[in-house]
């Protein structure tokens, strides 16, 4: 049967009918257990090698190309974008995810990821109604937040006469 739960009895299927509370309570008594303190390390130290290896792309542009540290941030944002898209492309970044939980939210590559992720999944339909319109689902409320954001920051610097300093 596809509409609900069932149970065999004998040869026949029967319906089983369960009230929202009751299948919370089945529910959870499926869920496996998580240890908090095991997916915080975890979230930690992955979280933390994602930022060691932005911080080293960012020594390396300022070492190779006598960049300032401020120089080399752009390029080091657009490295780990890039690094973060292809490794979502193979798979792996999903299952760095799965076991690192939210220690892959890192900001940037996250933010690569969840865009890629979407784009990946409704590849089928189309570039501009499959891949264009799907891929800012996720990502569109992190836009549209930044950029009020940035308007109301931008207005309280002007408003205290700081420009930008």
């Amino acid at each position: 049967m596809n509409d609900g739960m069932a149970t065999k009895t004998g040869s026949k299927y029967k319906k089983m009918t369960m009230s929202p509370q009751e299948y919370q309570t089945y529910a959870k008594t499926r869920e496996p257990a998580r240890s908090v303190p095991q997916n915080c390390l975890r979230a930690f130290l992955v979280g933390g090698l994602i930022c060691t290896l932005g911080q080293a792309v960012q020594d390396f542009f300022a070492y190779a190309f006598g960049m300032t540290q401020q120089e080399a941030g752009n390029p080091t944002v657009a490295v780990m974008i890039m690094i973060s898209v292809v490794l979502t492309c193979l798979g792996i970044y999903d299952k760095i995810a799965q076991w690192a939980g939210a220690g892959t939210a890192v900001p940037v590559t996250g933010f690569a990821n969840s865009m890629c992720s979407a784009a990946l999944e409704h590849r089928s339909e189309g570039l501009v109604l499959g891949v264009g319109g799907n891929m800012f689902k996720l990502a569109g409320s992190v836009i549209v937040y930044g950029t009020v954001a940035a308007f109301f920051i931008g207005i309280i610097y002007m408003a205290l006469g700081l420009e930008g300093h």
